[in-house]
């Protein structure tokens, strides 16, 4: 065990993580030159089109240092704020981080909301300075940065870069230097946490965990400490690039154990695996349970296809744990799910994710955040779509949940952050100057408020300098309303809405002039309105398409054009009594894309 050292690579938005555990797979030969590629890792072309990584990587390293062969267990992790839930559960599973700051940007806030992560958990960390060979690094002044931060001595920053692998050697070293060994008792009785799991539609789930306590050996019995289920250790092994069969694992060491399992249900991310005949009497303190921040449904767009959708619902579950779903009936939509996520990119990949991996076509209402609306009779009821809002005349008050959002910038923008936060009914709690040249500006906000263009109008308004970081701080009294979309007086349930009273009307407003370009042109006239209860506050009407009925009279008496049209007359009547108005997908993502 003294020669195995658990690490991950934690920093903030493209600071090269992948870039980094891509020379150091390089330089240890983990991967030959043939297999060689940018961001080796990622094995999702999502991942690489949009060069973030979604998904933490495991990967076992063989280096040898002054004669002794070590055994490094990397793990990659994103760094966008939607998938730090990843990032914890990769704390979970080392005793050590290495965390890099980008010589050219500096520390950002993601960087430091990682950081707060791995003290949390008793890390050691390693500082490296990444990207020293580009004309912009800043290195003394980003030193100075660090310094400040973690309270580290400037000898011990490592400057690198992990395009030209500058500086690959001493992370080497500094990793099996300064990293402790991990401690357990390889005698004692199997404890394994379980960090991550995938579906392979061969060999069914394959569970990725850490040992800290004991043994687990191929065709050992084990057992899933939450589930109580049994099952056999058909293979176990370690990550190198590919899986690689061993005839057993120790305490310290990070692998895979394949049982057959097909149901997504029995297997859950932060659970203990022990052994039947001589089992763990409690299980390890895994990670806290995933909050989702965003909620939306998914539906089909064909009802026949609600079946497969579950079905691929519960695999991707297992390989992105974060994603929380439930059963929910739209009156527009039939039957789906109602989904929590850690928003808004979470959820547009997890929807990219259907596409591309399952096949599967889906139509996504739009999103919301979760209330607690509390009735005149003291009851709570946790609102997470607008049709479980109950009836205004029952409702005493709403709460709306919070965020403390850490933005950091430089000070040639904080007017335009502060004009956006404000706008976004934000609360300026603390401003102050990490640097001459950096400000941090820590505002308490609504959720609703960020979920939808926030991110995009702060890197807009800042030319792309602020970075931005939230975390949830609690419940808030708030004037919340519903507000629904009526087609001809029928209710559109998918395209309701809970908002800001303050914000409703412009927002009806607007969201009535999209539904007027998107909506198809009938033989009768259609009436868009937004309605808040009984009360409407806003109308578009999209006009008839008029049929010439006269065309075929050519002279004749004006009777006879008078008879066709008033033929006419009485078919549109009867129509728009019984006329039905089709609302076409691209009028579900209009909502999204309102300024």
């Amino acid at each position: 065990m003294k020669n195995i050292r658990n690490f991950c690579i934690i920093a903030h938005i493209d600071h090269g993580k992948s870039t980094l555990a891509d020379r150091l797979l390089e330089h240890t030969h983990t991967v030959t030159q043939r297999e060689m590629q940018d961001q080796v890792l990622d094995n999702m072309d999502l991942e690489r089109e949009k060069g973030i990584t979604i998904k933490s990587h495991a990967v076992q390293i063989n280096y040898v240092d002054n004669g002794v062969e070590y055994t490094l267990n990397l793990i990659d992790t994103p760094g966008h704020v939607d998938f730090s839930y990843e990032v914890s559960r990769a704390l979970a599973a080392c005793e050590g981080a290495l965390l890099l700051v980008d010589a050219t940007q500096g520390i950002q806030a993601q960087t430091i909301s990682n950081l707060y992560l791995a003290i949390d958990n008793d890390l050691e960390i390693i500082p490296v300075l990444n990207k020293i060979d580009m004309d912009g690094a800043m290195i003394g002044e980003v030193e100075d940065q660090i310094i400040d931060l973690i309270g580290c001595k400037r000898e011990e920053i490592i400057h690198a870069s992990a395009k030209t692998g500058v500086g690959i050697v001493e992370i080497l070293k500094a990793i099996i230097e300064r990293i402790p060994a991990p401690e357990g008792d390889p005698d004692a009785p199997l404890q394994a946490l379980i960090f991550d799991s995938v579906f392979n539609s061969f060999r069914g789930i394959i569970v990725y965990f850490r040992i800290f306590n004991g043994v687990i050996r191929k065709n050992d019995k084990i057992k899933f400490f939450n589930t109580g289920k049994e099952y056999l250790a058909d293979e176990v092994g370690v990550l190198k690039l590919n899986m690689m069969e061993k005839d057993e694992l120790s305490a310290g060491n990070v692998g895979y154990v394949i049982t057959g399992i097909k149901n997504a249900k029995e297997v859950k991310v932060g659970d203990t695996i022990t052994t039947v005949t001589n089992s763990a009497k409690e299980s390890i303190k895994g990670f806290e349970e995933v909050k989702p921040m965003v909620f939306a449904g998914i539906f089909p767009v064909s009802t026949d296809d609600f079946e497969e959708l579950r079905e691929c619902m519960d695999k991707l579950q297992l390989n992105d744990a974060s994603l929380t779903f439930e059963l929910e009936t739209s009156q527009a939509l039939g039957f789906g799910f109602r989904c929590g996520f850690l928003g808004m990119l979470h959820m547009e990949i997890i929807q990219e994710r259907l596409e591309r991996e399952f096949n599967q076509t889906v139509i996504t209402t739009v999103p919301n955040v979760s209330f607690i609306a509390y009735t005149t009779k003291k009851e709570k009821i946790i609102v997470n779509n607008p049709a479980q809002m109950p009836d205004p005349s029952r409702i005493d008050r709403i709460e709306e949940p919070f965020i403390k959002a850490q933005i950091i910038t430089k000070p040639d923008y904080i007017g335009n952050i502060m004009t956006l936060c404000i706008n976004k009914r934000g609360i300026l709690v603390h401003q102050g100057y990490l640097t001459t040249s950096r400000v941090e500006l820590i505002f308490e906000m609504p959720l609703t408020e960020i979920v939808f263009d926030f991110y995009d109008r702060l890197k807009s308004l800042t030319r792309g300098y602020a970075s931005f970081d939230y975390q949830p701080i609690g419940y808030r009294e708030s004037d919340i309303v519903k507000m629904d979309i009526l087609l001809n007086g029928d209710r559109v349930d998918a395209l309701s809405s809970l908002i800001h009273k303050s914000r409703s009307q412009d927002f009806g407003r607007k969201l009535c002039e999209k539904l007027k370009d998107l909506v198809p042109r009938q033989q009768f006239q259609i009436a868009i309105q937004a309605a808040i209860g009984a009360k409407i506050i806003s109308r578009e009407n999209i006009s008839a398409i008029r049929k010439d009925v006269t065309a075929k009279c050519y002279g004749g008496d004006i009777s006879r054009k008078r008879k066709l049209l008033e033929k006419q007359k009485e078919g549109k009547k009867r129509m728009k009594q019984i006329g039905n108005v089709e609302v076409p997908q691209e009028a579900f993502l209009a909502v999204l894309k309102l300024d």
